[in-house]
């Protein structure tokens, strides 16, 4: 009872000028107070460690590193597979582009538009006329739609206002909103001649209550390149929507291409050896995935242990020392990175089977399996950090990284109050004279480029030759900016890091304990 006495008294009375515990437990030399504190000083230790004080083989270290190298080389894998996917994709839109919208240039994108009536007809035109002779023109394998054995047509539908009747003269108008919808079909390959197609379609369009032309229809293609690959080609079909845009009602009349890509598996091929799946790709992501499985198993057990031993902490100290263990010190029993890995492991694994259905062509959900891939080989490669801070002064860039990111959170909350005021302000004010500003998440893109100093000269140049009075605030408000978020804001948080760093490093000299549990570990003699 006397020993234990000794550390009942309160760690305040026990600490040094600077703060640290510096209590003993010397004299509890009980077999079960040496035995838990050298259980505590073993779960705390690194494998290193681990390896020098009792010959344990690091497998855990050797199997995350080993995850590091296949779980890369399988990204790149799916990378290249991904590249030619979605510049495929790319290739046909730009070959609709140029097929069905007339007169089209490369350098055109974003600002097509028509002025005329007689443009909107012929534009119109020159699609159905492109779509009936699509066989005599293009030089893809492009083949129309079919739904149950029968083409499916190419629809032109009319977006027109219910009622409508406009006067500028007279500066009067009257309009119901409600929204009216015109089709006509037009059925492949129905040959119709391109000097007799408004006789023959019947078409016409009411300029005064027109809100859109759309023009939609599919076409199917077969990426054939993935056979030299060691794939099996996808079967593409593209839903094309050409959109007329009259909502403004300006006399720009905005032309635009939306595809809509589904890619599915081929319902009959036959492909020679040269062709076949490459079998050795699937058990590599099967590899890939027993990896992870194991690194899931071996790491949840790690925090099931710590979580066992935090509360086995807990009781220890209540019962023999009557101390009270707080959070914090019981969270240093949670190991985050193994939480880390695991999340990591159940996104390459999830990511892996999906490949392996892309690969066999039972599915083709290329985006949701990047996305997990991708985020997947992040997370793996920011995990070693966890590794360099086994070396000291790697250990101490990590250190600042950790504590200094609550003061960093804070900071960035502060610093988006007054960035949001910005963005508001200058979408309001400047929206209608600068590009840059003309929607809310180009204000926010071009405000974050000022703060890191790009494009800086281009963005005050675009105000020229504007409204004095919005010239002169646009002046004010990019100066204050600049000069409120480069010069003071980015300097405060450059200086909350470096505060940081220079305390971690001055802690570190400081030998002594700076947690009830550190002290009562660092009772255990080095040799043990």
């Amino acid at each position: 009872m006397e020993e234990s006495e000794q550390l009942l008294t309160q760690r305040s009375e026990g600490k040094k000028p600077n703060g640290h515990c510096r209590w003993s437990t010397r004299s509890l030399d009980s077999k079960a107070v040496e035995d838990f504190r050298r259980r505590l000083k073993y779960f705390f230790m690194n494998p290193c460690e681990k390896y020098r004080a009792k010959g344990r083989k690091p497998w855990k270290l050797m199997l995350q590193i080993w995850k590091i190298v296949i779980i890369t080389a399988q990204l790149v894998l799916f990378g290249l597979s991904n590249e030619m996917m979605a510049t495929f994709k790319e290739d046909n839109l730009m070959t609709f582009e140029h097929l069905f919208l007339k007169g089209f240039k490369d350098h055109w994108q974003g600002n097509y538009a028509l002025y005329t009536k007689a443009d909107l007809y012929d534009h119109i035109y020159h699609v159905i006329d492109t779509y009936t002779n699509l066989q005599n023109l293009t030089l893809e394998n492009l083949a129309y739609g079919k739904i149950d054995g029968k083409y499916t047509p190419l629809s032109v539908c009319q977006l027109l206002y219910k009622n409508s009747t406009v006067d500028p003269e007279r500066d009067s108008f009257y309009i119901d909103p409600h929204i009216d919808e015109e089709c006509i079909s037009v059925f492949p390959p129905t040959s119709l001649d391109n000097t007799n197609l408004e006789r023959n379609i019947n078409f016409s369009v009411d300029l005064k209550r027109l809100v859109s032309v759309n023009i939609n229809f599919t076409l199917k293609t077969i990426n054939l390149q993935t056979v030299r690959h060691h794939e099996l080609p996808d079967c593409y079909g593209f839903h094309i929507k050409i959109i007329f845009d009259n909502c403004a009602h300006s006399g720009k009349i905005k032309v635009g291409v939306k595809n809509d890509v589904q890619i599915h598996e081929c319902k009959d091929y036959n492909v020679k050896a040269s062709g076949k799946i490459d079998y050795l790709v699937l058990m590599f992501d099967s590899l890939v995935i027993f990896a992870c499985f194991a690194s899931l198993i071996l790491c949840t057990r790690s925090i099931v242990k710590g979580i066992q031993l935090q509360f086995e902490f807990k009781i220890f100290f209540q019962t023999h020392f009557n101390k009270l263990v707080t959070w914090s010190e019981r969270m240093e029993f949670v190991n985050g990175w193994c939480i880390f890995i695991n999340i990591s492991d159940t996104l390459t694994i999830t990511g892996s089977v999906i490949k392996i259905g892309i690969q066999t062509k039972f599915l083709t959900n290329y985006d949701v399996c990047s996305i997990l891939l991708g985020t997947a080989t992040m997370l793996v490669w920011i995990g070693v950090i966890r590794y360099l801070g086994y070396f000291k002064k790697y250990n101490i860039l990590i250190l600042t990284l950790r504590a200094a990111f609550p003061n960093v959170i804070r900071f960035c909350c502060c610093a988006a109050m007054i960035y949001l005021g910005y963005c508001f302000c200058g979408w309001i004010v400047l929206g209608p004279y600068h590009d840059k500003f003309r929607t809310f998440d180009k204000v926010t893109e071009c405000l974050f480029s000022l703060i890191n100093g790009d494009d800086m000269f281009a963005t005050f140049l675009n105000m020229r030759d504007k409204s004095y009075m919005v010239w002169l605030f646009s002046r004010i408000y990019l100066y204050t900016f600049t000069s409120l978020f480069i010069y003071m804001v980015l300097s405060l948080f450059i200086a909350l890091i470096t505060d940081t760093y220079e305390t971690i490093k001055h802690h570190q000299k400081d030998s002594e304990p700076a947690t009830l549990l550190h002290a009562f570990i660092e009772e255990v003699p080095e040799s043990a």
